[in-house]
């Protein structure tokens, strides 16, 4: 509770006043900060106003500084806002892109900004802070009004997960999730020259070659051009064993056969 505030025994009029504001301006969640931007009205004591609304149950605070209305609960929308920025990605973004059967076990948000894990209504929240040139493309607006919420597109998901796979569930769902999502070579070269990740672009160039991806000749020959001498374990974090596939300088420590299966599988 904040300190010296008072807690009225029933609604004052402005209380009212500001849950009458609040719907007129069809407000769902709001920072205390821009509070008075957003439903365009000088509030006298804003921070006691919503510290009374909150300790009567018209408002839930989501963390400090940041109140939600109560039948509001959508995670995507409220873990981007708190996230100042941030839009909805990895495998979160698999999920709603319909590119994986497995729900995600935590909300993913990329950002900018530093931000400790937390959890919202029960679900986990993970943070994951990159640099700015990883986040100013590859975004798509969802959603209206209080409700939108950004997140990234099919070409920007995938390049982020083979980025940091461990933030993609595990790594056959992330194989079945590249060969079933329609891609656009144009998209993934660009993103991948802002990422430089050379791991990643020999891994999707390989996988795109393997699976005969409609549509990507021009990324599989601008990913063969990115191949240096330094061989890369096809799955990250996998045993550092297998043959070594001299094109794409990858070891593979999954055999194409293993992988065509996964793919292929429906389960």
């Amino acid at each position: 509770m904040v300190k010296s505030t008072y807690i009225s025994a029933n609604l004052t009029d402005d209380q009212r006043a500001l849950l009458q504001a609040l719907d007129d301006h069809e407000v769902l969640y709001f920072s205390l900060s821009d509070l008075e931007q957003r439903i365009d009205t000088a509030l006298s004591d804003k921070n006691e106003l919503v510290e009374n609304l909150y300790q009567k149950g018209f408002l839930t605070r989501v963390e400090r500084g940041v109140y939600v209305r109560p039948q509001f609960t959508d995670i995507h929308v409220l873990a981007s806002f708190i996230s100042h920025g941030g839009a909805v990605a990895y495998w979160s973004a698999l999920h709603l892109h319909g590119l994986t059967e497995r729900f995600p076990n935590k909300e993913f948000i990329k950002t900018t900004r530093r931000k400790r894990p937390t959890k919202l209504f029960g679900t986990p929240i993970k943070f994951v802070t990159v640099k700015s040139c990883k986040l100013q493309a590859g975004n798509i607006r969802q959603g209206y009004g209080d409700r939108a919420y950004s997140l990234t597109d099919v070409e920007m998901t995938l390049i982020d997960c083979f980025d940091q796979p461990r933030y993609a569930g595990d790594w056959p769902d992330l194989l079945k999730a590249f060969h079933q999502a329609k891609l656009d070579a144009e998209q993934l070269i660009r993103y991948a020259q802002t990422y430089q990740n050379l791991a990643l672009i020999k891994r999707m160039g390989f996988l795109a070659e393997l699976l005969q991806k409609d549509g990507l000749e021009e990324f599989i020959t601008f990913a063969q051009k990115q191949v240096n001498q330094k061989y890369t374990l096809f799955e990250p974090g996998g045993p550092n064993e297998g043959r070594f596939n001299s094109r794409w300088k990858l070891r593979m420590n999954m055999t194409e056969s293993a992988i065509l299966e996964i793919v292929n599988s429906p389960y």
